[in-house]
């Protein structure tokens, strides 16, 4: 009997698996694949994204330092620096196994190549069903990402309003090449096929080059969109289109059933607007793990639980909720927006500090109805 299973070995497993095993609790982790595997992703951790872990990212793994980017709409654009930076860029499947490897320091057992094919809870305990064997926990977290089942446990699956569809590829370029099309900034194109949007982020020795939308209904042949995108930025020869499901922050999700935690992209905590989810992923892990861990010491009522929620909520759950509604400003009416997004530096400012988490969502949404509604929000 554990005290804890942890499904999914990702970013807001391994985070929830480190503070577990900090706190002394017996702790499996179950993870579907082999440690280091391939991960679609562009490959940018925020700062705000750092500041939850207690340990630094060593060097070798960080690719490149982001002091700034370059907004593309429609043939207009935009570049700014900072004297701070922003983010790094990693390669997941590096930086993932790397996160996982400071879970193992703590103690805690880890199974790879292990998939998990049904969970079945009673009063007393859950019991987890993998292609290998059977187990048995208290508790159990769900950090699956947005992919697969598992998650309907808890809540029931989106609809097309609710997640997103990214396509993703790496083209393979010479590091003073990169340099010269873009250095130390990362790119992102607005504009892309309705509500979608691309991006070109350097890498050593590639982009990560990636187009898509967080609302899929939107973005209805997903293929063609990365292809014409691939095309229109000069990436030409074949290329292996690697796809991903996004959930689309700011919904109301359950996250809590029983002796079962959410966490992650299992739990939609994804920024609508920019489709970043890192930062809420190690955060979310790290604070159902910490729930847990005070359910098994003090053997509290299970409804203590629900405190998850409450705490995701107030530290990231609100600011979610407006990167849905500011997202929904920028792409319904983009041509007001977006100009005025690339024309007004106030603008760009004002969002770099929620990039940052210097400020909000809720702050950035108020702020533009009052300075700019009579310009690109009335109609």
């Amino acid at each position: 009997m554990y005290d804890l299973i942890i499904i999914g070995g990702g970013p807001s497993g391994s985070s929830a698996g480190r503070i577990a095993g900090k706190k002394g609790i017996k702790t499996l982790i179950i993870e579907k694949k082999m440690f280091p595997r391939y991960k679609p992703c562009g490959g940018a951790l925020s700062e705000h994204a750092m500041s939850y872990l207690d340990f630094e990212i060593p060097e070798e793994i960080i690719e490149k330092n982001i002091f700034g980017g370059r907004v593309r709409f429609r043939g207009k654009s935009i570049e700014y620096y900072k004297d701070h930076r922003l983010s790094v860029i990693v390669t997941r499947s590096i930086f993932d196994n790397y996160l996982l490897e400071k879970a193992k320091d703590t103690g805690i057992e880890i199974h790879h190549g292990e998939k998990v094919t049904d969970i079945f809870q009673n009063d007393a305990h859950v019991s987890v069903t993998t292609d290998k064997d059977r187990y048995k926990a208290r508790f159990v977290i769900i950090a699956t990402g947005s992919q697969g089942k598992l998650k309907t446990v808890v809540r029931k699956d989106d609809n097309k309003n609710e997640y997103g569809v990214c396509l993703v590829t790496e083209v393979k370029e010479n590091d003073e090449v990169i340099d010269q099309y873009i250095k130390d900034a990362i790119e992102m194109h607005f504009g892309v096929s309705g509500v979608g949007y691309g991006w070109v982020f350097p890498h050593k020795g590639y982009y990560s080059v990636g187009a898509g939308s967080v609302m899929a209904k939107h973005l209805p042949y997903p293929k063609k969109a990365m292809q014409d995108y691939l095309k229109v930025n000069g990436f030409t020869g074949e290329h292996k289109l690697n796809g991903h499901v996004i959930p689309c922050g700011g919904h109301k999700r359950k996250m809590v059933k029983g002796r079962i935690i959410l966490s992650g992209d299992a739990a939609g905590f994804v920024d609508a607007f920019t489709g970043e989810g890192l930062a809420y992923a190690i955060r979310s892990g790290q604070l159902a793990a910490e729930i847990i861990s005070e359910k098994v010491v003090n053997g509290t009522d299970l409804k203590k639980l629900l405190d998850y929620e409450k705490r995701c909520y107030s530290e990231f759950g609100e600011h979610l909720k407006y990167s849905l509604i500011f997202a929904k400003m920028m792409h319904f009416f983009p041509e007001r927006s977006f100009n005025a997004f690339i024309n007004e530096t106030d603008i760009l400012d004002t969002f770099l500090e929620v990039v940052t988490f210097k400020r909000t969502y809720k702050d950035l949404v108020k702020w533009l109805i009052f300075n700019f509604k009579p310009n690109w929000l009335l109609k």
